[in-house]
Protein backbone atom coordinates (compact mmCIF):
# COMPACT_ATOMS: atom_id res chain seq x y z
CA UNK A 1 0.00 0.00 0.00
CA UNK A 2 1.53 3.41 -1.07
CA UNK A 3 2.45 5.86 1.34
CA UNK A 4 -0.10 8.84 1.08
CA UNK A 5 0.36 12.29 0.11
CA UNK A 6 -0.02 14.71 3.17
CA UNK A 7 -2.19 17.84 1.32
CA UNK A 8 -2.19 20.86 1.38
CA UNK A 9 -5.47 22.72 2.55
CA UNK A 10 -6.38 25.75 -0.05
CA UNK A 11 -10.17 27.67 -0.26
CA UNK A 12 -11.46 24.91 2.43
CA UNK A 13 -10.44 21.66 0.44
CA UNK A 14 -7.62 19.20 0.09
CA UNK A 15 -5.03 20.20 -2.85
CA UNK A 16 -2.70 17.76 -3.54
CA UNK A 17 0.54 19.15 -4.77
CA UNK A 18 3.53 16.73 -4.81
CA UNK A 19 5.95 19.26 -6.00
CA UNK A 20 9.61 17.33 -7.08
CA UNK A 21 10.63 16.31 -3.84
CA UNK A 22 9.38 14.71 -0.43
CA UNK A 23 9.90 14.15 2.67
CA UNK A 24 8.96 11.04 4.50
CA UNK A 25 7.11 11.00 7.53
CA UNK A 26 6.66 7.65 10.82
CA UNK A 27 5.77 7.30 13.97
CA UNK A 28 9.09 7.91 16.04
CA UNK A 29 8.00 5.19 18.51
CA UNK A 30 7.57 2.07 16.27
CA UNK A 31 9.41 3.78 12.84
CA UNK A 32 5.66 2.95 10.86
CA UNK A 33 5.30 5.17 7.96
CA UNK A 34 2.63 7.79 8.33
CA UNK A 35 2.79 9.78 5.18
CA UNK A 36 5.29 11.95 2.30
CA UNK A 37 5.24 15.63 2.98
CA UNK A 38 5.80 17.79 -0.29
CA UNK A 39 8.38 20.18 0.34
CA UNK A 40 8.67 22.51 -2.58
CA UNK A 41 4.91 22.34 -4.27
CA UNK A 42 5.07 26.45 -5.09
CA UNK A 43 1.90 26.17 -6.94
CA UNK A 44 0.10 25.32 -3.59
CA UNK A 45 1.88 28.21 -2.06
CA UNK A 46 0.89 30.54 -4.86
CA UNK A 47 -2.17 29.10 -4.61
CA UNK A 48 -2.98 29.35 -0.54
CA UNK A 49 -1.42 33.25 -1.28
CA UNK A 50 -4.01 34.14 -3.42
CA UNK A 51 -6.96 32.26 -2.23
CA UNK A 52 -6.25 34.15 1.53
CA UNK A 53 -5.51 37.44 -0.58
CA UNK A 54 -8.94 37.32 -2.46
CA UNK A 55 -10.40 36.13 1.22
CA UNK A 56 -9.50 39.53 3.00
CA UNK A 57 -11.83 42.88 1.67
CA UNK A 58 -14.94 40.86 2.31
CA UNK A 59 -13.66 39.02 6.09
CA UNK A 60 -12.14 42.15 7.26
CA UNK A 61 -15.47 44.13 7.22
CA UNK A 62 -17.18 41.30 8.76
CA UNK A 63 -17.74 42.68 11.48
CA UNK A 64 -15.50 41.14 14.58
CA UNK A 65 -18.74 39.86 16.51
CA UNK A 66 -19.49 37.64 13.98
CA UNK A 67 -15.80 36.80 12.65
CA UNK A 68 -15.39 35.20 16.59
CA UNK A 69 -18.66 33.04 16.26
CA UNK A 70 -16.47 30.84 14.07
CA UNK A 71 -13.82 30.63 16.58
CA UNK A 72 -16.52 29.79 19.46
CA UNK A 73 -18.39 27.14 17.26
CA UNK A 74 -14.33 25.88 16.64
CA UNK A 75 -13.47 25.91 20.14
CA UNK A 76 -16.82 23.50 21.21
CA UNK A 77 -15.73 21.08 18.53
CA UNK A 78 -11.93 20.51 20.08
CA UNK A 79 -13.14 20.68 23.19
CA UNK A 80 -15.36 17.31 21.62
CA UNK A 81 -12.73 16.08 19.29
CA UNK A 82 -9.49 16.60 21.60
CA UNK A 83 -8.71 12.92 22.57
CA UNK A 84 -8.38 12.54 18.75
CA UNK A 85 -6.07 15.18 18.25
CA UNK A 86 -4.23 14.24 20.75
CA UNK A 87 -3.83 10.60 19.54
CA UNK A 88 -2.83 11.93 16.69
CA UNK A 89 0.13 14.28 18.35
CA UNK A 90 1.24 10.75 19.93
CA UNK A 91 1.90 9.11 16.76
CA UNK A 92 3.33 11.50 14.66
CA UNK A 93 5.60 13.20 17.51
CA UNK A 94 5.90 11.27 20.08
CA UNK A 95 4.29 12.69 23.19
CA UNK A 96 3.20 11.12 25.56
CA UNK A 97 -0.35 10.79 26.06
CA UNK A 98 -0.90 13.44 29.14
CA UNK A 99 1.44 15.94 27.47
CA UNK A 100 -0.21 15.57 24.12
CA UNK A 101 -3.65 16.21 25.57
CA UNK A 102 -2.34 19.23 27.76
CA UNK A 103 -0.32 20.81 24.43
CA UNK A 104 -4.03 20.82 22.84
CA UNK A 105 -5.70 22.30 25.74
CA UNK A 106 -3.35 25.20 26.20
CA UNK A 107 -3.90 25.82 22.45
CA UNK A 108 -7.81 25.80 23.14
CA UNK A 109 -6.78 28.36 25.85
CA UNK A 110 -5.63 30.49 22.93
CA UNK A 111 -8.68 30.10 20.90
CA UNK A 112 -10.63 30.99 23.45
CA UNK A 113 -8.35 34.28 24.14
CA UNK A 114 -9.08 35.25 20.58
CA UNK A 115 -12.84 34.67 20.96
CA UNK A 116 -12.52 38.13 23.36
CA UNK A 117 -11.18 40.06 20.35
CA UNK A 118 -14.36 42.34 20.11
CA UNK A 119 -13.10 43.76 23.28
CA UNK A 120 -9.24 43.55 22.71
CA UNK A 121 -9.39 45.16 19.49
CA UNK A 122 -10.99 48.64 21.18
CA UNK A 123 -9.40 51.28 20.02
CA UNK A 124 -9.61 54.58 22.39
CA UNK A 125 -11.14 58.18 22.02
CA UNK A 126 -10.35 61.84 24.03
CA UNK A 127 -12.76 63.90 23.29
CA UNK A 128 -11.85 68.20 23.18
CA UNK A 129 -8.14 67.30 23.31
CA UNK A 130 -7.40 70.91 21.36
CA UNK A 131 -9.55 73.85 20.56
CA UNK A 132 -9.66 75.52 17.01
CA UNK A 133 -10.26 79.25 16.99
CA UNK A 134 -10.51 79.48 13.19
CA UNK A 135 -14.29 78.93 13.10
CA UNK A 136 -15.29 80.87 15.93
CA UNK A 137 -18.42 83.34 15.62
CA UNK A 138 -18.24 85.06 18.48
CA UNK A 139 -15.24 85.29 20.92
CA UNK A 140 -17.10 83.64 23.65
CA UNK A 141 -17.23 80.60 21.83
CA UNK A 142 -14.01 79.38 22.81
CA UNK A 143 -12.89 78.04 19.74
CA UNK A 144 -14.32 74.45 18.11
CA UNK A 145 -13.76 71.81 20.09
CA UNK A 146 -11.26 68.76 18.36
CA UNK A 147 -12.06 65.11 19.27
CA UNK A 148 -9.20 62.55 18.31
CA UNK A 149 -9.65 58.67 18.13
CA UNK A 150 -7.45 55.78 17.57
CA UNK A 151 -9.00 52.47 15.84
CA UNK A 152 -7.00 49.00 15.61
CA UNK A 153 -7.67 47.33 12.10
CA UNK A 154 -6.35 44.36 10.13
CA UNK A 155 -3.21 44.00 8.12
CA UNK A 156 -4.23 41.68 5.52
CA UNK A 157 -2.66 38.18 4.39
CA UNK A 158 -0.24 36.57 7.73
CA UNK A 159 1.54 33.83 7.58
CA UNK A 160 2.50 31.63 10.43
CA UNK A 161 5.88 29.40 10.23
CA UNK A 162 5.96 26.57 13.09
CA UNK A 163 7.77 24.05 14.71
CA UNK A 164 7.85 20.28 14.97
CA UNK A 165 7.71 20.01 18.76
CA UNK A 166 4.16 21.82 19.57
CA UNK A 167 2.23 21.44 16.19
CA UNK A 168 -1.42 21.82 17.63
CA UNK A 169 -0.74 24.65 20.17
CA UNK A 170 1.57 27.06 18.50
CA UNK A 171 -0.01 27.09 15.24
CA UNK A 172 -3.26 28.33 17.43
CA UNK A 173 -1.26 30.74 19.30
CA UNK A 174 -1.33 32.53 15.43
CA UNK A 175 -4.05 32.22 13.08
CA UNK A 176 -7.28 32.20 15.65
CA UNK A 177 -6.07 35.63 16.93
CA UNK A 178 -4.89 36.85 13.60
CA UNK A 179 -8.39 36.01 11.71
CA UNK A 180 -10.33 37.21 15.16
CA UNK A 181 -8.86 40.33 13.87
CA UNK A 182 -9.45 40.42 10.27
CA UNK A 183 -7.16 38.92 8.56
CA UNK A 184 -6.48 35.97 6.76
CA UNK A 185 -3.72 33.36 7.29
CA UNK A 186 -1.55 31.02 5.43
CA UNK A 187 -0.24 28.22 7.95
CA UNK A 188 3.12 26.66 7.16
CA UNK A 189 3.46 23.45 9.85
CA UNK A 190 6.79 21.62 10.49
CA UNK A 191 6.93 19.10 7.37
CA UNK A 192 8.03 16.97 10.53
CA UNK A 193 5.24 16.04 12.15
CA UNK A 194 2.27 18.00 9.65
CA UNK A 195 -1.10 15.80 10.27
CA UNK A 196 -2.19 17.35 13.68
CA UNK A 197 -2.11 20.94 12.17
CA UNK A 198 -3.54 19.13 9.18
CA UNK A 199 -6.50 17.82 11.21
CA UNK A 200 -7.04 21.21 12.94
CA UNK A 201 -7.00 23.49 9.94
CA UNK A 202 -10.14 20.81 8.56
CA UNK A 203 -11.90 21.51 12.05
CA UNK A 204 -11.55 24.98 11.43
CA UNK A 205 -13.41 24.59 8.18
CA UNK A 206 -15.84 22.54 9.88
CA UNK A 207 -16.62 25.43 12.13
CA UNK A 208 -17.48 27.55 9.68
CA UNK A 209 -14.67 29.28 8.56
CA UNK A 210 -15.33 30.64 5.44
CA UNK A 211 -13.41 29.78 1.57
CA UNK A 212 -9.87 31.53 1.55
CA UNK A 213 -9.51 32.81 5.59
CA UNK A 214 -7.61 29.68 6.63
CA UNK A 215 -5.16 27.77 4.40
CA UNK A 216 -2.24 25.37 4.70
CA UNK A 217 0.46 24.57 2.57
CA UNK A 218 2.80 21.85 3.48
CA UNK A 219 7.01 22.23 2.15
CA UNK A 220 10.25 22.81 3.65
CA UNK A 221 12.83 26.03 3.23
CA UNK A 222 11.67 26.49 -0.55
CA UNK A 223 8.05 27.13 0.75
CA UNK A 224 9.26 29.70 3.80
CA UNK A 225 11.21 31.71 1.16
CA UNK A 226 8.16 31.95 -1.40
CA UNK A 227 6.06 33.37 2.16
CA UNK A 228 8.84 35.08 2.89
CA UNK A 229 9.27 37.54 -0.38
CA UNK A 230 5.41 37.46 -1.59
CA UNK A 231 4.31 40.74 -1.82
CA UNK A 232 0.82 39.49 -0.90
CA UNK A 233 2.22 38.75 2.83
CA UNK A 234 1.74 41.63 5.39
CA UNK A 235 3.56 39.93 8.48
CA UNK A 236 5.22 36.87 9.53
CA UNK A 237 4.83 34.31 12.90
CA UNK A 238 7.56 32.11 13.48
CA UNK A 239 8.61 30.24 16.41
CA UNK A 240 11.71 27.81 15.90
CA UNK A 241 15.44 27.29 15.98
CA UNK A 242 17.71 30.55 16.50
CA UNK A 243 19.60 29.91 13.27
CA UNK A 244 16.28 29.76 11.28
CA UNK A 245 14.63 33.07 13.29
CA UNK A 246 17.03 35.35 12.28
CA UNK A 247 16.83 34.27 8.71
CA UNK A 248 13.11 34.43 9.00
CA UNK A 249 13.59 38.11 10.53
CA UNK A 250 16.00 39.61 7.99
CA UNK A 251 14.32 38.10 5.32
CA UNK A 252 11.10 38.86 5.93
CA UNK A 253 11.61 42.11 6.85
CA UNK A 254 13.69 43.21 4.34
CA UNK A 255 10.67 42.51 2.09
CA UNK A 256 8.92 44.97 4.30
CA UNK A 257 6.74 42.66 6.10
CA UNK A 258 6.23 42.89 9.96
CA UNK A 259 7.77 39.96 11.46
CA UNK A 260 7.57 38.46 15.44
CA UNK A 261 10.34 35.32 15.81
CA UNK A 262 10.38 33.10 19.11
CA UNK A 263 13.27 31.36 18.91
CA UNK A 264 16.10 29.33 20.72
CA UNK A 265 17.11 28.68 24.60
CA UNK A 266 19.15 27.88 27.30
CA UNK A 267 17.05 28.06 30.03
CA UNK A 268 18.19 27.90 33.69
CA UNK A 269 16.76 27.00 37.08
CA UNK A 270 18.35 28.22 40.06
CA UNK A 271 17.60 26.60 43.58
CA UNK A 272 18.81 28.11 47.02
CA UNK A 273 19.58 26.22 50.03
CA UNK A 274 16.13 26.94 51.67
CA UNK A 275 14.32 25.89 48.43
CA UNK A 276 10.78 23.73 49.35
CA UNK A 277 13.23 20.33 48.02
CA UNK A 278 10.05 18.02 46.80
CA UNK A 279 8.91 21.15 44.71
CA UNK A 280 12.29 22.01 43.84
CA UNK A 281 12.87 18.49 42.62
CA UNK A 282 9.55 17.92 40.91
CA UNK A 283 9.63 21.05 38.94
CA UNK A 284 12.97 20.83 37.51
CA UNK A 285 12.76 17.37 36.52
CA UNK A 286 9.30 18.34 34.79
CA UNK A 287 10.84 21.07 33.44
CA UNK A 288 13.93 18.83 32.02
CA UNK A 289 12.85 15.71 30.65
CA UNK A 290 8.65 16.83 29.72
CA UNK A 291 8.36 16.68 26.53
CA UNK A 292 11.78 14.43 25.79
CA UNK A 293 13.27 18.18 26.55
CA UNK A 294 11.60 19.16 23.28
CA UNK A 295 10.29 22.67 24.11
CA UNK A 296 11.82 26.26 24.25
CA UNK A 297 10.50 26.23 27.79
CA UNK A 298 12.79 22.81 29.05
CA UNK A 299 15.05 23.84 31.74
CA UNK A 300 18.25 22.35 30.36
CA UNK A 301 20.37 23.83 33.49
CA UNK A 302 20.65 24.01 36.72
CA UNK A 303 22.48 26.40 39.04
CA UNK A 304 22.83 24.90 42.63
CA UNK A 305 23.50 27.29 45.32
CA UNK A 306 25.39 26.68 48.80
CA UNK A 307 24.83 23.43 49.71
CA UNK A 308 21.23 22.78 47.91
CA UNK A 309 23.34 20.34 45.48
CA UNK A 310 23.58 17.88 48.43
CA UNK A 311 19.78 16.89 48.41
CA UNK A 312 18.81 18.21 45.14
CA UNK A 313 21.04 16.07 42.79
CA UNK A 314 20.57 12.88 44.06
CA UNK A 315 16.55 13.61 44.32
CA UNK A 316 17.39 14.09 40.58
CA UNK A 317 19.14 11.33 39.81
CA UNK A 318 16.81 8.50 41.79
CA UNK A 319 13.73 10.51 40.13
CA UNK A 320 15.30 9.88 36.29
CA UNK A 321 16.23 6.90 37.34
CA UNK A 322 12.34 5.81 38.01
CA UNK A 323 11.36 7.33 34.59
CA UNK A 324 9.63 5.10 32.32
CA UNK A 325 10.51 5.39 28.43
CA UNK A 326 8.84 4.24 25.99
CA UNK A 327 6.12 4.84 23.28
CA UNK A 328 3.74 7.86 24.36
CA UNK A 329 0.54 6.18 24.85
CA UNK A 330 2.04 2.82 26.39
CA UNK A 331 0.92 2.49 30.17
CA UNK A 332 3.05 3.92 32.66
CA UNK A 333 5.09 5.81 30.20
CA UNK A 334 7.30 8.60 31.60
CA UNK A 335 8.93 10.10 28.39
CA UNK A 336 8.72 9.67 24.78
CA UNK A 337 11.03 9.16 22.07
CA UNK A 338 12.48 11.80 20.00
CA UNK A 339 10.63 13.39 17.29
CA UNK A 340 13.04 11.55 14.79
CA UNK A 341 16.60 9.67 14.31
CA UNK A 342 18.22 13.75 13.84
CA UNK A 343 17.09 14.73 17.20
CA UNK A 344 18.47 11.71 18.19
CA UNK A 345 21.70 11.88 16.70
CA UNK A 346 21.38 15.33 18.06
CA UNK A 347 21.46 14.01 22.08
CA UNK A 348 24.09 11.54 21.33
CA UNK A 349 26.14 13.73 20.12
CA UNK A 350 25.58 16.78 23.29
CA UNK A 351 26.46 13.55 25.77
CA UNK A 352 29.33 12.87 24.05
CA UNK A 353 30.89 16.33 23.74
CA UNK A 354 29.85 16.70 27.70
CA UNK A 355 31.94 13.83 28.81
CA UNK A 356 35.09 15.43 26.34
CA UNK A 357 34.49 18.58 27.95
CA UNK A 358 35.22 17.15 31.53
CA UNK A 359 31.60 16.98 33.19
CA UNK A 360 30.92 14.50 35.55
CA UNK A 361 28.51 12.02 33.65
CA UNK A 362 26.00 10.82 36.91
CA UNK A 363 22.83 9.24 34.58
CA UNK A 364 23.78 8.10 30.88
CA UNK A 365 20.46 7.82 28.82
CA UNK A 366 22.14 6.04 25.96
CA UNK A 367 22.34 3.16 28.34
CA UNK A 368 19.45 1.51 30.21
CA UNK A 369 16.32 -0.27 29.35
CA UNK A 370 15.04 1.50 26.15
CA UNK A 371 12.43 -0.05 23.34
CA UNK A 372 14.70 -1.70 20.81
CA UNK A 373 12.84 0.16 17.87
CA UNK A 374 12.19 3.55 17.57
CA UNK A 375 13.81 7.29 18.44
CA UNK A 376 14.44 6.24 22.33
CA UNK A 377 17.20 8.20 24.37
CA UNK A 378 16.85 8.21 28.39
CA UNK A 379 16.97 10.96 30.83
CA UNK A 380 20.79 12.03 30.78
CA UNK A 381 21.95 14.51 33.87
CA UNK A 382 25.90 15.77 33.83
CA UNK A 383 26.98 17.29 37.03
CA UNK A 384 30.10 19.67 37.24
CA UNK A 385 29.41 21.26 33.92
CA UNK A 386 32.26 23.83 33.05
CA UNK A 387 30.69 26.85 32.23
CA UNK A 388 31.16 28.12 29.06
CA UNK A 389 31.23 24.26 27.46
CA UNK A 390 28.91 22.70 24.85
CA UNK A 391 26.34 21.83 27.33
CA UNK A 392 26.49 24.85 29.43
CA UNK A 393 25.91 27.18 26.45
CA UNK A 394 24.05 25.21 23.34
CA UNK A 395 20.68 24.45 23.05
CA UNK A 396 20.53 21.03 22.61
CA UNK A 397 16.70 20.37 22.66
CA UNK A 398 16.46 16.76 24.33
CA UNK A 399 16.11 15.27 27.83
CA UNK A 400 19.98 16.34 29.04
CA UNK A 401 20.18 17.69 31.95
CA UNK A 402 23.60 19.77 33.42
CA UNK A 403 24.39 20.78 36.88
CA UNK A 404 26.15 23.55 37.53
CA UNK A 405 27.39 25.08 41.07
CA UNK A 406 27.53 28.71 42.85
CA UNK A 407 28.45 29.54 45.95
CA UNK A 408 25.70 32.67 46.29
CA UNK A 409 22.53 33.84 44.55
CA UNK A 410 24.16 36.82 42.48
CA UNK A 411 26.98 33.96 41.23
CA UNK A 412 24.40 32.22 40.11
CA UNK A 413 22.33 34.81 38.36
CA UNK A 414 25.70 35.99 36.43
CA UNK A 415 25.93 32.48 35.44
CA UNK A 416 22.53 32.76 33.76
CA UNK A 417 22.99 36.02 32.42
CA UNK A 418 26.21 34.98 30.60
CA UNK A 419 23.81 33.04 27.53
CA UNK A 420 22.84 34.65 24.84
CA UNK A 421 19.54 33.64 25.19
CA UNK A 422 16.94 34.97 27.53
CA UNK A 423 13.89 33.01 26.98
CA UNK A 424 13.12 31.86 30.49
CA UNK A 425 14.79 31.89 34.02
CA UNK A 426 13.22 29.90 37.31
CA UNK A 427 14.50 30.31 41.10
CA UNK A 428 13.46 27.93 43.52
CA UNK A 429 13.22 29.60 46.88
CA UNK A 430 11.27 29.97 50.30
CA UNK A 431 12.79 33.43 50.63
CA UNK A 432 10.89 36.30 49.13
CA UNK A 433 13.82 38.87 49.35
CA UNK A 434 16.04 36.41 47.17
CA UNK A 435 12.50 36.44 44.61
CA UNK A 436 12.95 39.90 44.54
CA UNK A 437 16.22 40.47 43.70
CA UNK A 438 16.21 37.42 41.01
CA UNK A 439 13.35 39.18 39.32
CA UNK A 440 14.84 42.41 39.43
CA UNK A 441 18.96 41.53 38.05
CA UNK A 442 17.96 37.98 36.21
CA UNK A 443 17.81 38.61 32.13
CA UNK A 444 15.21 36.83 30.48
CA UNK A 445 11.62 37.42 29.48
CA UNK A 446 9.54 34.95 31.35
CA UNK A 447 10.61 34.23 35.10
CA UNK A 448 9.23 31.24 37.04
CA UNK A 449 9.39 31.57 41.28
CA UNK A 450 8.83 27.79 42.50
CA UNK A 451 7.32 27.26 39.00
CA UNK A 452 9.43 24.50 36.94
CA UNK A 453 7.81 25.94 33.30
CA UNK A 454 6.70 29.47 33.50
CA UNK A 455 4.61 28.85 30.50
CA UNK A 456 2.34 31.76 29.85
CA UNK A 457 -1.21 31.62 29.52
CA UNK A 458 -2.78 33.52 26.65
CA UNK A 459 -4.08 36.36 27.93
CA UNK A 460 0.33 37.12 28.28
CA UNK A 461 3.12 37.11 25.83
CA UNK A 462 5.43 34.96 25.40
CA UNK A 463 8.11 36.95 26.15
CA UNK A 464 11.37 35.76 25.25
CA UNK A 465 14.09 38.29 25.17
CA UNK A 466 17.82 38.46 23.27
CA UNK A 467 18.70 35.43 21.24
CA UNK A 468 15.31 33.88 22.00
CA UNK A 469 13.38 36.40 20.42
CA UNK A 470 13.65 38.98 16.64
CA UNK A 471 11.12 41.19 16.68
CA UNK A 472 9.17 43.98 18.90
CA UNK A 473 5.95 42.43 19.28
CA UNK A 474 5.49 39.23 21.02
CA UNK A 475 2.45 36.34 20.63
CA UNK A 476 -0.19 36.06 22.80
CA UNK A 477 -1.74 38.58 25.01
CA UNK A 478 -1.71 42.36 24.30
CA UNK A 479 1.21 42.17 22.29
CA UNK A 480 -0.57 39.42 19.69
CA UNK A 481 -3.00 41.46 19.53
CA UNK A 482 -1.43 44.42 18.40
CA UNK A 483 1.03 42.22 15.92
CA UNK A 484 -1.79 41.20 13.81
CA UNK A 485 -3.31 44.95 13.51
CA UNK A 486 -2.34 48.40 12.68
CA UNK A 487 -3.41 51.74 14.59
CA UNK A 488 -5.36 54.22 12.68
CA UNK A 489 -5.63 57.82 14.31
CA UNK A 490 -8.54 59.89 13.77
CA UNK A 491 -8.40 63.86 14.07
CA UNK A 492 -12.02 65.72 14.08
CA UNK A 493 -13.51 68.90 14.32
CA UNK A 494 -17.09 69.89 13.21
CA UNK A 495 -17.57 73.59 11.99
Amino acid sequence: MATPLVPHLVRGAKLDASGSTQHAISNPATGAALGNVPLDALDAAEAAVAAAAAAFPSWSETPVGERVQCLFRYKAILEARADEVARVLVAEHGKTLGEARGSVRRGIDCVEHACAAPVLMMGRTLPQIAVSSSFCRTAAEGGVGIDSCVDRLPLGVCVGITPFNFPVMVPLWMWPMAVACGNTFVLKPSEKDPLSAVLMTELAFEAGLPSGVLNLVNGGTPMVEFLLKDPRVMAVSFVGSTRVGEIVYRTASAHGKRVQAMCGAKNHSIVMPDAVREAAIDGIFGSAFGNAGQRCLAGSVVVCVGDSAGWLVPGLVARAKSLQVGPGDAAGCGMGPMQDADGLTRVHAAIEAGVRDGATLLLDGRAGALPERGCFVGPTIFDHVPPGSTLATTEIFGPVLSIMRAPDLDAAVALVNQSEYGNMAVLFTDSGHAARRFERTVQAGMLGINVGVPAPMAAFPFAGWKKSFFGDLHTNGEDGVRFFTKSRVTVRRWI
